[in-house]
């Protein structure tokens, strides 16, 4: 049985991938206790204790505006720390998973972005994670590294989270309508993660050279904030998942009536085209994602 280490355990995407890895393997699921990736070099030791044959790095630094004034930490946690995984990762002959953002583009393309694209990051977290995806790509481990964007969940801090906490406490909200990407549930990444490693177990099981590249992962179609916002708030208030929605209005503003000290961009689309072929997958749209998300918060399916 193969022995898959999730870093990153409590963390949306971690919480997800280890329910949706239980019947494909031995689970190892870390937190800090055993991983801190602020301390990069502290990561080999339990690697090569655990010997996993399969590493995927759930873990980050995400906090977008603290890292303004973090860079050198979230470079730490999001670059320094893959390049070692990355090189233990190739010591054990171990597949390492990673996962990147939208963000390390500009947003300046009209439209979605392929992963043939040129990057260029505005903010100190995009930075941070570009290079994280420099590290793999300069070395010779075998990797999948999966950009995703606005990810969400049904537990933990996110943005779905925090609408549903508005709607009950505010009658109007104000959310930015410029920023477009693609709401993407990280039960959605999860279980594409799961669909991707088996594929790429059956080729490396096959001796056939392993094809590490990077992918575009997200929910299709796509939305503003403003239009993510106002979708949970209409669903909640039909799900009766808030018991008060206070929620009269949600008016669409600009970034510049919303500024933040990290710059974001103003398209987020990833064009997704590439692994849908290569891995054979059919991704779903983002409102459908939305409402398997929200099933689980809905007062009726926890009865």
């Amino acid at each position: 049985m193969k022995k898959i280490l999730i870093i990153g355990r409590n963390g949306q995407v971690g919480w997800e991938l280890h329910r949706s890895l239980q019947s494909h393997g031995e689970i190892i699921a870390a937190g800090h206790a055993l991983f801190e990736l602020s301390d990069p070099e502290s990561l080999r030791a339990p690697l090569r204790e655990l010997r996993p044959d399969i590493i995927v790095n759930a873990a980050a630094y995400t906090a977008v505006d603290q890292a303004e004034k973090e860079e050198a930490l979230a470079t730490r946690i999001n670059g320094e720390s893959v390049k070692v995984l990355a090189e233990e990762a190739e010591r054990l002959n171990a597949l390492l998973v990673h996962y990147s953002t939208d963000y390390v583009f500009d947003g300046s393309k009209p439209e979605p972005y392929t992963e043939a694209d040129p990057t260029n990051p505005r903010n100190a977290y995009a930075r941070s994670k570009l290079a994280g995806e420099a590290a793999l790509q300069s070395s010779k481990a075998a990797w999948l590294c999966i950009r995703t964007s606005w990810v969400y969940a049904a537990r933990g801090r996110n943005f779905l989270r925090t609408m549903l906490r508005l709607a009950a406490e505010r009658e109007h909200l104000r959310i930015v309508d410029d920023q477009i990407g693609a709401p993407t549930s990280a039960r959605l990444i999860a279980d594409a993660t799961v669909h991707m490693i088996r594929r790429a177990q059956r080729i490396r099981r096959a001796g056939e050279p392993f094809p590490s590249a990077i992918y575009h992962l997200t929910a299709q179609g796509s939305t503003s904030w403003h239009g993510f916002a106002t979708r949970i708030v209409e669903r909640a208030r039909e799900l009766k998942i808030v018991e008060n929605v206070k929620v009269r209005e949600v008016t669409p503003i600009g970034s510049a009536e919303y500024p933040t000290p990290a710059v974001r961009p103003k398209n987020s689309r990833l064009d997704c085209s590439l692994v849908e072929r290569e891995f054979d997958l059919t991704l779903p749209d983002w409102q459908s994602s939305l409402e398997l998300v929200l099933a689980e918060l809905c007062p009726a399916s926890n009865a």
